[in-house]
């Protein structure tokens, strides 16, 4: 397969790390001789030829920034058949040989779409959620984690000091893998994720009372927004023990920040390895990470899969929170 022409874009929620993966594709490219193009704010940008080449030096110091220099948009048109063949039209027009699209699930869609109309298309994941099923990591998550652990550990202090309750509620839309490992990692008294059910009484009360008994005398709380409300979780502990939580919704902050250098390391890797699967023929493919090791996989067989929290984070939690 001949390729002389690129477009790269970000789309969905932003994650840190999405620009050093801008800018190792387009230096890859760059590498074989290939022009690239960054399409600005996802799909919208793709139907509407909302485009800028770049090269050396529009990349140049992105590999620290958050956020994406290709903004980002989730389009209702492109969900169309109209819209999709708007999109494949314009990658015609603009003689695209491939596009690269970072992002999640609903950016993986996207770019299925895309290939049955015929575009080369290869998708590289990128969400704080880490919910895509077929990787077992994805870029901006580690940021994200690190972001959330650093503001715990200061809502820690003063909580310890005023002897309270604090209920932190993390993002990760339907999936609880970002709150799970923030949780282990700031030693939480109970975490609440939506893939494990969890008995109330059980799971926050009883915790917090064996956590009391054994001379403690705050409490951190942590909840995956897919569990519920921070603010119906504080309001319920405090109906059952009479305890007065401090709620705290960490929100966006998450998203943003320099990213980490796992975060900025995998994402080098993903998008070299993306120019080159498309050099190699390679279309409709997901870039993954298993077992430590980079592959790739259909992007149908990959949006098929589940994904599910570790039993073992599980076993750990129950041990670690039961004493």
């Amino acid at each position: 397969m001949s390729i002389k022409r690129i477009g790269v874009l970000t789309s969905g929620g932003d994650a840190p790390g999405m620009n050093p993966c801008v800018r190792s594709v387009v230096r890859t490219a760059m590498y074989h001789g290939i022009e690239c193009y960054g399409i600005r704010r996802g799909y919208n940008g793709l139907i509407n030829g909302d485009i800028v080449r770049l090269d050396e030096k529009s990349i140049s110091h992105i590999i620290n920034r958050g956020g994406t220099i290709l903004y980002t948009a989730r389009s209702k048109e492109f969900m169309t058949e109209e819209g999709q063949n708007k999109a494949v039209s314009m990658c015609k027009l603009l003689g695209l040989d491939g596009i690269v699209a970072i992002g999640g699930d609903g950016t993986f869609r996207g770019a299925r779409a895309l290939s049955k109309h015929g575009i080369n298309v290869i998708c590289i994941p990128a969400t704080i959620d880490n919910d895509i099923s077929c990787t077992n990591y994805s870029i901006g998550f580690d940021t994200a984690a690190n972001t959330a652990i650093e503001c715990i550990d200061k809502l820690r202090d003063t909580m310890q000091s005023h002897e309270r309750c604090s209920v932190v509620e993390i993002m990760g839309r339907n999936a609880g893998f970002l709150a799970m490992y923030v949780g282990l990692a700031v030693g939480a008294t109970a975490i609440l994720v939506p893939e494990k059910k969890f008995d109330f009484e059980q799971d926050v009360i009883e915790k917090i009372r064996k956590a009391r008994l054994n001379g403690f005398t705050h409490y951190m709380i942590v909840v995956a927004e897919g569990a519920g409300s921070a603010a119906d979780i504080s309001a319920k502990i405090k109906e059952a023990i009479d305890l007065d939580p401090r709620v705290t919704v960490l929100g966006h902050i998450q998203r943003g920040g320099v990213p980490t250098g796992r975060d900025r390391v995998n994402a080098t890797k993903m998008g070299y390895l993306a120019v080159e699967m498309l050099l190699a023929g390679k279309t409709n493919r997901i870039v993954c990470t298993h077992a430590g090791r980079f592959t790739d996989i259909d992007i149908s067989e990959g949006l098929a899969m589940h994904k599910d929290i570790q039993q073992m984070e599980v076993d750990i939690l129950a041990a670690l929170t039961g004493i």
